[in-house]
């Protein structure tokens, strides 16, 4: 029977066209702006990036349907989350925040204690919920939501979202070989190299547009936010004694330096979103 579900399954994502990196670039563009529909096709362009991970994964004790159903809703997270800047491959983004959602699902079936049947069943339907709300709105649902569509207490809800995250041996055998360990599949999140760069760019883009203040308030911004990383920033008073002029001066020069950037990247959003 489950045989049957997995060839329909497979027969069914075959017909989405596999993206280039281009058309990736584009979909992302399309979903900034809002779009759902674009966000849905991103998704549905990687189904079977999902697919090819779960029979890596898969334990002969489990479903593979479930478990390419939980990555499913690790897919769309990454949907969500994607942004052409990364100026990567989105499947290259989408494997952690697919593996994530799977071990999550291993986790929880292969922990030492087992759930309740009642809690283990208010899970599923809560993530099938997540997964149907998903493809019919294009973001993911907010707990309010969640509870008007399955008819559910919030509180029972997110309880039942906490629970997914059961604690498993890091020895527990996964992959069909049973040559692998959830230890193995656990990525080294100490470092990130993504996070490094979209801070590295964060900061050069803020530096950049202190760069266009008039002197005084750059100083005001600079020392204000700590950008010499010293101990601490500066007060309102320290810099005042500094330029020779009161605090009131400095409090007015910072909320006006701030609507210059602020405005400054509204400009910029703008100019993006029209090109």
């Amino acid at each position: 029977m489950e045989k049957d579900v997995y060839n329909s399954y497979m027969d069914q994502v075959q017909k989405y066209p596999l993206l280039t990196y281009e058309m990736e670039v584009e979909l992302s563009k399309r979903i900034e702006s809002g779009d759902a529909n674009a966000k849905m096709e991103l998704v549905q362009s990687n189904l079977r990036l999902v697919v090819s991970i779960a029979k890596k994964l898969n334990v002969s004790s489990h479903s593979i349907m479930d478990l390419i159903q939980e990555g499913n809703l690790g897919l769309m997270t990454a949907a969500s989350k994607f942004h052409y800047s990364f100026k990567t491959r989105f499947s290259t983004y989408a494997y952690s925040w697919i593996m994530q959602y799977m071990l999550r699902y291993l986790h929880n079936r292969c922990a030492p204690i087992s759930l309740p049947h009642r809690k283990d069943e208010v899970i599923r339907h809560v993530a099938a919920a997540q997964q149907y709300l998903f493809q019919q709105t294009g973001h993911q649902p907010s707990l309010e939501e969640l509870s008007v569509y399955l008819g559910m207490p919030e509180k029972l809800i997110k309880e039942a979202m906490q629970y997914s995250f059961t604690i498993t041996s890091l020895d527990t055998e996964c992959g069909s070989d049973g040559t692998s360990s959830v230890e193995d599949l656990l990525p080294d999140s100490r470092f990130s190299p993504e996070e490094k760069m979209l801070d590295r760019e964060n900061r050069e883009e803020i530096q950049d547009l202190i760069k266009t203040l008039p002197e005084k308030e750059q100083k005001v911004i600079y020392h204000r936010f700590n950008f010499a990383c010293e101990q601490r920033p500066k007060t309102l008073r320290e810099i005042s004694v500094m330029l020779g002029v009161s605090a009131e001066t400095i409090r007015q020069m910072e909320l006006r330096a701030l609507r210059r950037m602020r405005s400054a990247v509204h400009v910029k959003q703008f100019s993006a979103v029209n090109e």
